[in-house]
């Protein structure tokens, strides 16, 4: 091992890139991979770049000359966990994480709990630390006189930049931009500087001052560049990196809290959209826009978000999460919080979170990060205020782990630390209340206990106490002293404990408590001999103890103040005195003293105890003012050499030699006159000196900076001295490069060589002593900072048994495990070091036997001289009430002496007795008595009246709260002649909150229904057609007329008859086409499917035997199939008020049976009575015992405990006197009620039985006494006669009452075995419940992406019936176009014929009519009743000349010369005419026609523009289908990895595997029996259809 140590030595000074005190440890199971850096000495420094030159700057400070080696301590291990430190948990890297600890940077391996360590540049302390995004590297800021912050690499921890000047004494928070490439820092008092880095040039970017008091956090926001927000006390600031025209500007704008309460922000997060939430000291969220509130946010119900601070917000992956220091980690809705506004009823916008997690009941979560494991995206670190790191998985699914906690430290300062007198084991004690075991060799703890109150002092005995090392003292703050034993866990011991990283191996055990004192116990101490422990405390006692298997107290003094030290003389000294130090400034020596030699009877105080008192004077300004006269004494010295040397040189050199000058007079002294602090410095640490009778004293306050030597001074020495040197200390030691800083504790090696001083200010001292022991002898000194410099104050000190190893604990909650040299090499240069000695775990108790302490509730518990004083409290009272209670004797015996008198008053004869008013002494004692009695009685009735009204009122909410919501208590039904018994099913009404449940869920229900029904149904707009059909008939009725012919005679006739006739076929063509209409319009279309053959279709598929697995690949979830949150919290209500009814109709089965008791205990009595009569004349040897049926038990009528009377409570008023005076009450109202109530019942049964005893012994009396009366014959005959009367109604009576009693009994033992499979029922509808709710919790994550889906599809639904709709119009109106257009055509030929017709037969002028009915002639547009635009007339009127005009040669020449505008010679001109009107007609119909078929062609496009529109739609309908089908086959997968308990029969299990059930299950299915059959029937059914398919192919 000592090979192992030069090995290691040598390879660290040669190692130049690791940085100072950088230690790397490796597992327990590989101790040779173990390496130990040392202080570099020898290092070639040139060689280093400047960061990492100035990261190699600091080291221990050591005394000038001295030789002491830079390795003289080194850091073994870190046990603590500055947990308090806010933002004080980082993640580098999977399963490693880094957080500060004093003067070090811990990076820790959660996973192996290996440590590598960090120590500070300047060695002021860590004040901040931030890891790079991608991980690669991380930023430690630090404190101390103008700190650096440093970047170091990882995993080679070199030191790669450094950053100055950002602050005077400390930075609070440091944080990276998102992309890396900024630093933001800000610092602590005075400055509170905040400043941007930009890192890699090592440049300062912006500065400005953040506040004018403490900054706790700066981000950079993580959407917005250029954005910043810090927050601290009573403010939140937001920041924006602004261009202005002198360049980039550093602007903040300061949140206003307006009417909400100003709050300190620990927490807050940046919103993407620019708005930011935080949180506040009471819990609930703030949502700022801008620089105001928008809006504050809190639970349903006034409730806030968080009981307690919020520490921390944060935005992942589009989840909002809130961390507060109540253990609680909420989800919040991003959306609602992003829209939620303030209403003017309202100012808290109240909302509940989506999902919660609480990491433990006593935990306050501080800081989250997360893993940098991707594979584990939902899993986060914890940061535990109340100590430890905790592993937490946020996925909040089903498949969650559960929180595991993976170290655990002391929560706040470590009070106090003692070292095991024989292994390398050492035990810490903390204001948290715990105790902690470590083995420092092992670098594991090795036990945590957990008490009441805080911890203030702790001491491992000494060997010659207990030789096995075992156990240990500890005091509290309330006054207690607990003796714990360490030992191994014994088997069984705490199995519901919660599930942590390790297991402890070992355990405290509890084997005496005692309370010595009535405040903190500060100080713990046991002689050299091991006899006597002495315990100091705050509440200015010291307090003795005898030690042995059990600590037995001697006795207790007073001191003048508080009690800060105690320490016995060594042993080296003659007498045993105990040294008190106080806080007042006093020093005591106590002489030990004797067990048994008090008097202890009265009180514990102990007097005759030889004591000496020192008040430390104060000598600091003395002292200070005598260094600065010998300073400048000195000075002076100097200077005159200076000038006598210049003088020789002058004389030298040949020069004029000036006159010496006279010496300057000095002016006279002012008068000095020491300063003395107003209060007396405490004392914190005393130790006895090498001589007898003196002592070394280390003082705080303004004392602070010397070691003191002092010595008691007897009351003859203090005539004798001088008044202004009593008390002065005989000597002092200053306390080199201690800036002031006070001693707070001392320790010595087991040799007394060295010496090592803990400090105010977090820094350790080692002290070589030239002599063993003996402070004054103290020289050189070696001193390092490890514990944090502001509140890191060292409390306790330890060094092992064997001076391995050194252990510190401070108030900043870190314990430290050093590595210290061999004492007789500190001279020499890293040499010869002991072996490395491994703690032993001791083994445990074995023959011991405790002696029954347990830890009790401690304020129950008296201070050991307050019992002293209550036992003798008590003797008086006893005292007291003897002597009551003989004047109770001497009363009493004259009121039986007066009782006797009036016994001999009423013997003697009447007229010679004396009233009873003559008894009386004084009628109106008596009056004013029962006055007084009356008025008391008032006033106790109206002192009673707010506590009979709270009573009151405290029962009506009890009842409400737990009697009235309980529809049925638990009754236990009896059988009379059988131990059978049914209980009922305790249940509870469904309340409001049920009911109001359901209606949500139908109405919601009903809202699906009617948008389902509303998406299925197209809608159709019957008026579009009508419009079309009105626009058809009045284009009919415009072309339409009765056209008739003006010619008169007989050609007149026949044409009007031959247009009556077309008339006549025309009316009859447009019936029949009107009832073809009204036939093609019933047609129904060509996809049309009748809803019979559809339904008939879907059942065939549904059950044709095909079945389908829900955990298949291609399984499509059906619509009726298709679970959401609605139906499945509608079928958990349902499943619940199933239960409910289930439950409520077996009770009122039950009650019917009970209620069927009572009576037959009735009728049972009243023929009981019945049969007493009739066995009256019966003789003895007829007499049947009468059956004895039991009465009602309270179980069988619980609700008869609420009901009560005078008697019942003067029972009960009894019963509770009788058990305080045995055992002590132990029952409440209801139970000592039914148990008076099971008496009475008891007492009647027996009562009963007893009158029926005496009414047998009576009947048996009176027969016996009529036999002994001579009867006749006939009498006889006749009392046989009546006898077999009796009998008969005898037995009829018994029979009747063993039928009632056997039918009830039936009934119970019926309804017994309906309950059993009740039970079964009920148990099976329980788990299903179970099923349902897990099922609805999975359902409610898919809630809102499914819902958004839906509402896709269902827009896409509408937009198809939107576009069909459309398409119908569309094709409605070309229909009607169709039909207009025939109507048309059809007019225009029955104009033709109507003008052939009107012609005649042999008209010479027949072709020109002709010609003149077929001519094209110009006309002038129409004014159309729309009032057409100008623009449209006139391109009409051009489209009408260019298709009517035509050229005179044409028309000359059709017409054969004649002009066909004038009416030729010969030709009648009225025939004329009606041709020329005609032809208007036609043009007329022409002119329709052509606007027909051009609407026709408009419609024609618009049809093919909305179907292509409709294809488009239709595409992405079943795209948004194709994905809803896929999310609800992935929910489906989600549902089927549910777990279902299925309780199954081994016949129905098939799985058989060699002729037995197979050991694994895993692959089953559980498959309904009646579908298995259905399967089967199917196979047969298709082997059938497949033989007559190759039948008919045959």
């Amino acid at each position: 091992m000592l090979e192992e140590w030069h090995r290691v030595v040598e390879d660290t000074k040669t190692s130049v890139d690791v940085p100072d005190l950088v230690r790397k440890e490796t597992s327990d199971d590989q101790p040779e991979a173990r390496t130990i850096s040392t202080y570099d000495q020898d290092v070639d420094y040139s060689s280093l770049s400047e960061s990492t030159k100035s990261m190699r700057s600091f080291k221990p400070k050591i005394s000038h000359m001295s030789g002491l080696p830079l390795d003289m301590l080194i850091l073994n291990h870190s046990f603590g966990y500055d947990c308090r430190k806010r933002a004080n948990l980082h993640v580098i890297d999977v399963d490693t994480v880094l957080f500060a600890a004093g003067n070090i940077v811990v990076i820790l391996n959660l996973k192996t709990q290996t440590q590598h360590y960090l120590h500070s540049n300047s060695g002021g302390g860590i004040g901040a630390i931030a890891v790079h995004p991608d991980k690669t590297m991380f930023a430690v800021a630090e404190k101390g006189n103008a700190p650096d912050i440093n970047i170091f690499d990882y995993p080679d921890l070199n030191c790669i930049h450094v950053l100055r000047g950002g602050t005077e004494k400390s930075y609070a928070f440091i944080d990276y931009n998102n992309n890396g490439d900024l630093l933001a820092s800000v610092g602590g008092d005075p400055d509170y500087m905040l400043t941007v880095w930009d890192w890699r040039n090592e440049v300062t970017m912006l500065r400005s001052k953040a506040f004018s008091q403490d900054v706790w956090r700066v981000t950079f926001s993580t959407e917005l560049a250029g954005q910043l927000t810090s927050s601290g006390i009573g403010h939140i600031r937001f920041w924006k990196m602004a261009r202005t025209f002198t360049g980039l500007k550093l602007q903040g704008a300061l949140g206003k809290f307006g009417k909400t309460e100003i709050s300190d922000i620990e927490g807050y997060v940046e919103l993407p959209d620019g708005k930011v939430l935080s949180g506040t000291e009471w819990g609930n969220l703030l949502l700022w826009e801008g620089e105001l509130i928008k809006v504050e946010i809190g639970r349903i119900g006034k409730k806030p978000c968080h009981n307690g601070a919020i520490q921390q917000v944060i935005m992942d992956e589009g989840e909002l999460m809130s961390v507060g220091l109540d253990g609680y980690i909420r989800v919040w809705n991003f959306e609602t919080i992003d829209a939620a506004e303030r209403t003017d009823e309202v100012a808290i916008f109240e909302m509940e979170p989506m999902n919660e997690l609480l990491v433990g009941q006593d935990v306050q979560v501080k800081n989250l990060q997360k893993s940098s494991d991707k594979e584990e995206a939902n899993i986060w670190y914890g940061q535990d205020g109340n100590g430890g790191i905790w592993r937490l998985d946020l996925s909040f699914s089903f498949t969650s782990q559960a929180p595991e906690k993976m170290c655990n430290f002391h929560a706040g300062a470590v009070m106090a630390v003692s070292p095991s007198p024989g292994s390398a084991l050492l035990a810490t004690i903390g204001v948290d209340s715990s105790v902690i075991v470590y083995d420092c060799a092992a670098k594991k703890q090795m036990c945590k206990t957990k008490f009441t109150m805080g911890g203030s002092s702790i001491l491992w005995v000494p060997t010659s106490v207990d030789p096995k090392n075992m156990t240990m003292l500890s005091g509290f703050s309330d006054g207690v002293v607990r003796v714990l034993v360490y030992q191994k866990k014994r088997a069984g011991k705490d199995p519901y404990a919660r599930k942590t990283k390790y297991t402890d191996r070992t355990e405290l055990v509890l084997k005496q408590v005692f309370k010595p004192h009535t405040r903190s116990v500060t100080s713990i101490a046991i002689d050299h001999e091991g006899k006597i422990l002495a315990t100091g405390s705050d509440d200015k006692t010291v307090f003795f103890l005898t030690v042995g298997e059990t600590y037995d107290p001697i006795g207790f003094i007073t001191v003048p103040s508080e009690v800060t030290h105690l320490t016995w003389s060594p042993s080296s000294h003659k007498q045993n005195t105990l040294i008190v130090s106080c806080k007042g400034g006093q020093v005591l020596e106590v002489q030990a003293p004797q067990p048994g030699c008090y008097d202890t009877s009265h009180t514990y105080q102990v007097t005759g105890l030889t004591i000496r008192t020192h008040i430390f004077k104060s000598v600091k300004s003395t002292i200070r003012h005598e260094e600065d006269l010998a300073r400048l004494k000195k000075e002076e010295e100097e200077r005159k050499e200076r000038e006598e040397e210049e003088r020789k040189r002058r004389v030298e050199r040949g020069l004029e030699i000036d006159e010496i000058p006279e010496e300057e007079v000095k002016p006279p002294e002012e008068p000095w006159d020491p300063y003395m602090p107003d209060e007396p410095s405490q004392i914190l640490f005393c130790h006895h000196s090498v001589e007898e009778g003196k002592f070394w004293v280390s003082v705080g306050d303004f004392d602070a900076g010397y070691l003191y030597e002092c010595e008691f001074v007897g009351d003859e020495e203090k005539e004798t001295m001088q008044k202004g040197k009593l008390y002065e200390p005989t000597r002092f030691l200053p306390v080199e490069s201690s800036d002031d800083v006070p001693v707070t504790t001392i320790a010595f090696s087991s040799t007394g060589v060295m010496m090592v001083l803990g400090m105010k200010d977090g820094s350790i001292r080692l002290q070589p002593l030239e002599t063993p022991g003996d402070i004054g002898t103290m020289g050189d000194y070696w001193r390092n900072t490890m514990h944090d410099n502001n509140y890191g104050q060292i409390t306790g000190l330890g060094i092992s048994y064997s001076d391995q190893y050194l252990f510190t604990v401070g108030a900043d909650g870190n314990v430290f495990s050093y590595l210290l040299m061999d004492e007789d090499k500190l001279m020499e240069y890293i040499k010869e070091a002991k072996l490395l000695k491994r703690a032993e775990i001791p083994p445990v108790l074995v023959g011991r036997q405790h002696s029954g302490w347990s830890d009790v509730v401690l304020l129950e518990r008296s201070h050991i001289e307050d019992a002293k004083q209550k036992s003798e409290h008590d003797k008086m009272i006893a005292l007291a009430e003897k002597k009551k209670a003989s004047v109770r004797q001497t009363i009493n015996e004259m009121r039986s002496e007066f009782k006797k008198l009036l016994e001999k008053n009423h013997e003697i004869p009447q007229h010679l007795q004396l009233s009873s008013k003559e008894f009386e002494m004084a009628a109106e004692i008596r009056h004013e008595l029962n006055q007084q009695i009356f008025d008391k009685v008032g006033q106790v009735r109206k002192q009673m009246a707010w506590e009979q009204e709270k009573s009151r009122l405290s029962l009506h909410k009890i009842r409400a709260r737990y009697k009235d919501p309980v529809e049925c208590e638990r009754i236990i039904l009896k059988a009379f002649l059988t131990p059978h018994l049914v209980t009922t099913y305790r249940t509870s009404s469904l309340g409001d909150d049920f009911f109001r449940a359901k209606s949500e869920v139908n109405a919601r229900r009903t809202t699906n229904f009617s948008r389902d029904d509303a998406t299925r149904q197209s809608v159709k707009q019957p008026s579009m057609s009508k419009k079309l059909l009105s626009s058809s008939e009045s284009l009919t009725k415009r072309v339409q007329g009765n056209i008739t012919t003006t010619l008169k005679g007989s050609m007149g006739e026949r044409i009007n008859k031959a247009l009556a006739k077309v008339e006549e076929k025309k009316h009859r063509r447009a019936l029949r086409r009107a009832e073809w209409d009204q036939l093609n319009s019933n047609k129904p279309p060509d996809n049309y499917e009748d809803p019979a053959d559809v339904a008939a279709i879907a059942y065939a598929k549904d059950n044709m035997g095909d079945y389908k697995l829900k955990s298949a690949s291609d399984y499509v979830v059906p619509d009726h199939l298709r679970m959401n949150t609605n139906k499945a919290r509608s079928r958990l209500l349902d499943l619940k008020e199933y239960i409910h009814h289930q439950k409520y109709y077996f009770n009122q089965r039950l009650l019917q049976l009970r209620e069927k008791k009572l009576n037959v205990i009735c009728e049972v009595k009243t023929l009981t009575s019945k049969l007493f009569e009739v066995q009256k004349q019966l003789p003895s040897d007829l007499v049947l015992p009468v059956p004895q049926i039991s009465e009602i038990t309270p179980e069988e009528m619980p609700e008869k405990k609420y009901e009560y009377d005078i008697n019942i409570l003067q029972k009960f008023k009894k019963h509770k006197t009788a058990s305080k005076v045995t055992s002590g009450f132990t029952g409440g109202f209801s139970v000592a009620t039914g148990h008076s109530r099971t008496l009475d019942a008891k007492s009647s049964i027996m009562t009963s039985s007893i009158k029926g005893t005496e009414s047998g012994q009576t009947v048996l009396e009176e027969i016996t006494t009529s036999e002994e009366v001579v009867q006749s014959q006939l009498e006889n005959k006749l009392q046989q006669m009546e006898r077999i009367k009796l009998i008969y109604e005898r037995d009829r009576i018994l029979h009747s009452i063993n039928d009632m009693i056997s039918n009830f009994d039936a009934e119970l033992r019926c309804l017994r075995h309906d309950k059993f499979k009740m039970d079964v029922d009920m148990k099976n509808a329980d788990l299903k419940e179970v099923t349902l709710f897990e099922e609805l919790q999975l359902l409610k994550e898919f809630e809102k992406f499914e819902n958004e889906m839906e509402e896709k599809v269902d827009e896409k639904r509408n937009e198809n019936l939107q576009m069909m709709e459309k398409i119908e119009d569309v094709q409605t109106k070309l229909e009607f176009k169709k039909k207009d257009i025939d109507k048309l055509l059809e007019k225009e030929k029955t104009l033709h014929a109507n003008f052939v017709t009107s012609l005649g037969d042999n008209n010479k002028f027949a072709e020109y009519l002709m010609k003149v009915f077929k001519k094209r002639i110009k006309r002038s547009k129409k004014k159309s009743d729309d009032n057409e635009d100008s623009d449209d007339e006139s391109d009409e009127d051009s489209d009408d000349d260019s298709d009517w005009s035509e050229s005179e040669e044409e028309s000359d020449s059709e017409s054969g010369g004649l002009d066909l505008d004038v009416c030729p010679p010969g030709c009648d001109p009225h025939m004329y005419d009606e041709t020329c009107k005609m032809r208007e007609k036609r043009l007329d119909i022409e002119e329709l026609l052509s606007e027909e078929k051009r609407q026709k062609d408009v419609l024609n496009k618009e049809l093919d523009v909305l179907q292509k529109k409709a294809k488009v739609i239709v595409m992405s309908l079943k795209s948004a289908e194709d994905e809803l089908e896929a999310f609800q086959l992935e929910k489906q997968r989600k549902l089927n990895e549910l777990d279902v308990i299925v309780i199954l029969k081994l016949h129905q299990i098939l799985h058989i595997n060699n002729a037995s059930i197979a050991a694994d299950l895993t692959p089953c299915l559980v498959f309904e029996s009646h579908n298995v059959i259905k399967l089967a029937h199917r196979i047969k059914e298709l082997e059938q259809e497949k033989g007559l398919q190759k039948e008919q192919k045959k």
